[in-house]
This record gives C-alpha cells, sequence and structure tokens, in this order.
C-alpha cells in the first residue's frame, strides 16, 4: 500500500490500556481517506474510511453515545 501524504488529527487513550488515531491520507491520486489506527497491546488494526463511511460511523457512534449519556447510572 502506497501511504501518499499522511497527517494525524487525533490521538486518544482508550480504556484498558488501548489508543486510538485518527490520520487523514492523501493519495497521489487526489483520493482522501479517514484512516484509523486501533492499537491493543501488540495488535494493530488499520480501517480506511471514505466521507461516506465516516459519517455513517460517525452518525451510529454519536447515537450510541446519546443513549449511554441518557442511562441511569
Amino acid at each position: 500500500m502506497t501511504d501518499g501524504t499522511v497527517t494525524s488529527i487525533w490521538t486518544h487513550e482508550l480504556p484498558f490500556g488501548r489508543h486510538a488515531e485518527l490520520r487523514r491520507v492523501k493519495y497521489e491520486s487526489g483520493l482522501e481517506m479517514l484512516r484509523m489506527v486501533l492499537r491493543e497491546g501488540r495488535r494493530i488494526t488499520i480501517v480506511e474510511l471514505d466521507g461516506d463511511a465516516a459519517l455513517a460511523l460517525a452518525g451510529e457512534m454519536a447515537d450510541w453515545a446519546a443513549t449511554c449519556a441518557n442511562e441511569p447510572d
């Protein structure tokens, strides 16, 4: 896989020692993708999303977070 130009745009430490990073990737062809890098110990998972997939995932995550915020403790 040719990486093109990669720019880190967000990093966050997650529960249980996990780590997440979002990177903007711009390929020489002009294609832009959002790369999610998830780290858990030595395991690394990389997922690239186009704009539509990123919006859909963001919406699902926001919906889930909103329901959790409304649940009693």
